[in-house]
């Protein structure tokens, strides 16, 4: 005879996707445009064979809508989903004042067609990213320079002839040793003294090496807020010139030419238009992160359901916040 007779209870097996997807319908647009900023940040997530395109409030960091494609996006795609977007906006008697998208070139051409001439802003961390990644190349061109240098000697203890190649060669391997462990110093935005005396010394000699250095810092400063956009663009155009008396760094650098950098500098003239897309970005992240642990979610209607819960909870937000501090009040009396 079993000790329980009755079923188990299946309370909480549910995992509620299904059902979140239903109620992410016109109702919870209507809530989440109630306090609409004007600002959005636009991305696209891939995900194996699927690519999930999303908008999300740059201010309030609420995804407002999205939609899960079987394949990768192209700019007729991009043109429905913000058309879409588009209607939603008139409907409740809104208008769009500013678009935060990565240096994708999907987005141009449908932000002109659709919205008109608002304002576009390339997010600031993926140009950084983009020319820190080239900075690196540079610096590991380098050292591979410097190992191709490296004097040849046989084996066994050097004769009298070669200590003093043995000398250089020993030198040259620190060097790279030490260009490859101080490597984050040519792309880190502030350094401290220490780390300044640490640069001046594993570049010594190295003029070409310094420069670097010096149109990083001069292409971090074009992002000051203290600046207006004017004055960014015309300290672009005279580290360009620089960049191009570098015949070795002008192709390196190649990216400080890229059209959409000024693009970049658009939030210097609107101090409401937020530098980054991270409003976005940090749903994406939280959706890679699940990816890793919940092995469920690989099919299109699982992650479009899995995205419309990821929506409600974040909906419901404040009021779980609510109800915990009125909690912990009536726990403390």
């Amino acid at each position: 005879m079993s000790l329980f007779p009755l079923p188990l209870s299946r309370t909480g097996w549910k995992r509620g996707e299904k059902r979140a997807a239903e109620r992410i319908t016109d109702d919870y647009l209507d809530e989440a445009l109630a306090d609409f900023s004007g600002y959005i940040a636009a991305d696209e997530l891939y995900d194996g064979p699927y690519c999930v395109l999303s908008i999300v409030d740059n201010h309030r960091f609420k995804r407002l809508i999205y939609e899960v494609l079987d394949h990768d996006p192209s700019e007729k795609d991009i043109t429905r989903f913000f058309t879409r977007f588009q209607e939603a906006l008139k409907t409740h008697g809104l208008s769009l004042q500013g678009i935060t998208t990565d240096g994708s070139p999907l987005y141009p051409s449908p932000i002109v067609k659709v919205f008109g001439s608002v304002r576009h802003q390339v997010c600031q961390f993926h140009v950084l990213a983009e020319l820190n990644k080239a900075v690196l190349k540079a610096v590991a061109k380098v050292r591979r320079q410097l190992k191709a240098s490296l004097p040849k000697l046989g084996s066994g203890r050097p004769s009298k002839a070669n200590r003093r190649l043995a000398v250089s060669k020993k030198r040259i391997e620190s060097k790279i040793t030490d260009l490859f462990d101080h490597r984050h110093l040519f792309v880190q935005r502030h350094l401290t003294a220490a780390e300044q005396r640490t640069l001046r010394r594993i570049t010594r000699g190295r003029h070409d090496l310094r420069a670097l250095r010096q149109i990083v810092d001069e292409a971090y400063r074009l992002f000051d807020r203290r600046c207006r956009t004017e004055t960014a663009v015309a300290k672009l155009a005279r580290l360009r010139r620089r960049v191009r008396r570098f015949k070795g760094l002008h192709q390196t650098l190649k990216k400080l030419f890229s059209p959409t950098l000024e693009k970049a500098l658009t939030f210097l003239d609107d101090s409401l238009l937020p530098a980054t897309s991270n409003a976005v970005e940090r749903g994406n992240r939280r959706h890679r992160k699940m990816q890793k642990t919940v092995y469920r979610v690989r099919t299109g209607p699982h992650i479009g359901q899995r995205i419309a819960l990821d929506m409600l909870r974040d909906a419901q937000g404040q009021g779980r916040w609510q109800t915990i501090q009125m909690l912990h009040y009536a726990r403390t009396g």
